[in-house]
């Protein structure tokens, strides 16, 4: 029988559950920065396993050397990455001008009126087809500088974060028979073995997929520079770094990259005739951006997305389309990781089903 003593307490216990919730989320906001430095840690334990066994197995390392010799390598990385690319980065921003939203906006109103022109003297209404000159005013360009900038502080202000991050990656690298130890103590033994598996093949895959995608977009930065060096245009470092980094949206990243290097292109022309210089040069460029995301959708993403996951394209596609309507870019962007722990999850704990069997066949 219910009675008002049992309701009370019912609601006394639900409200004690969203406090003790509302506390737990309020603490995870404010350590957000040590999350961050955990997932960072993670992804570069996750990329660094595979070179963390090619020098124990291969090379003979003990597990403290090889740990050791894999971090050196990765912060000898950062420092040359930092060194060489921060500052043409940051000298070629300034050169276009993208470290300035206002300027950015003065340029497009001029590259508008430019194009307006274009129009007149080709009897076409420039108002009909630019709807209003002046709509540049109204779109935020913030994206542009803020996007830099905050690549650029990240790495540069990085000091007390690259050392955490190190710290705490050195003992992902190092204790991983520990945590794993840990973890078998922690969880049923009944569970044991199918979480234990699923971690060791999560593990496997996302390192692959990772480390694919750091060459995925290492090629496509290279292809952006030799299109953009080919037609002569200038701040090629810059315009190709941005591209690189708008690629890991899939789908709609390259589209975003080809408008974008289109107008970054026609800004860097400003001073040219529209009609001889900057329109053709633009096309040869869009004609370029697409034959480098020709060359990366047939060769780069299958190898990445198909064989270092074990997924069909065509599943892969659907995946992050579904994402994308669910959660948006971001949901695009850990689309791919997601399903891929969630199909090791679904084959270790339910092997029998048809649909789990179906599209876990290849792990």
């Amino acid at each position: 029988m219910i009675t008002s003593k049992t309701i009370a307490n019912g609601i006394l216990r639900a409200i004690g559950t969203l406090v003790v919730i509302a506390i737990a989320f309020y603490f995870l906001y404010q350590i957000q920065s040590v999350l961050v430095y955990l997932l960072v840690a993670l992804l570069l334990t996750l990329i660094g396993n595979p070179i963390l066994d090619f020098l124990q197995k291969r090379l003979k390392f003990n597990n403290t050397l090889a740990t050791i010799s894999t971090l050196s390598l990765f912060f000898l990385l950062i420092i040359g990455f930092i060194s060489l690319f921060i500052p043409l980065i940051l000298a070629q921003s300034e050169s276009l001008s993208l470290l300035n939203t206002n300027k950015i906006e003065q340029n497009i109103n001029q590259l508008i009126n430019q194009i307006a022109f274009f129009l007149e003297q080709h009897n076409i209404d420039s108002n009909k087809v630019l709807k209003e000159t002046n709509r540049s005013s109204r779109l935020n360009f913030d994206f542009i500088p803020e996007l830099l900038n905050t690549i650029i502080s990240t790495i540069s202000s990085f000091g007390m974060g690259l050392a955490s991050v190190f710290f705490i990656t050195f003992f992902f690298l190092k204790d991983k028979k520990y945590f794993t130890e840990t973890l078998k103590k922690l969880i049923p033994d009944s569970h044991e073995e199918p979480i234990l598996n699923s971690l060791t093949k999560i593990n496997h895959l996302l390192s692959r997929y990772f480390i694919g995608l750091l060459l995925q977009l290492g090629i496509v930065f290279i292809l952006y520079i030799i299109v953009l060096t080919i037609f002569g245009i200038p701040n090629a470092i810059i315009i190709a770094f941005l591209c690189a980094v708008l690629n890991i949206i899939p789908y709609i990243g390259p589209l975003i990259a080809s408008i974008l290097a289109a107008i970054l292109t026609m800004i860097s022309h400003l001073g040219n005739d529209f009609q001889a210089v900057t329109l053709p040069t633009t096309i040869y460029i869009l004609i370029g951006f697409w034959i480098v995301q020709l060359i990366d959708n047939n060769l780069s993403q299958p190898i990445i997305f198909s064989k270092s996951v074990s997924s069909h394209p065509l599943e892969i596609f659907l995946v992050i389309l579904i994402a994308g309507f669910l959660s948006g870019i971001l949901g695009m962007i850990i689309a791919v990781p997601l399903y891929t722990i969630l199909k090791v999850v679904g084959k270790e704990f339910f092997p029998n089903n048809i649909v789990i069997q179906l599209v876990t066949k290849n792990i």
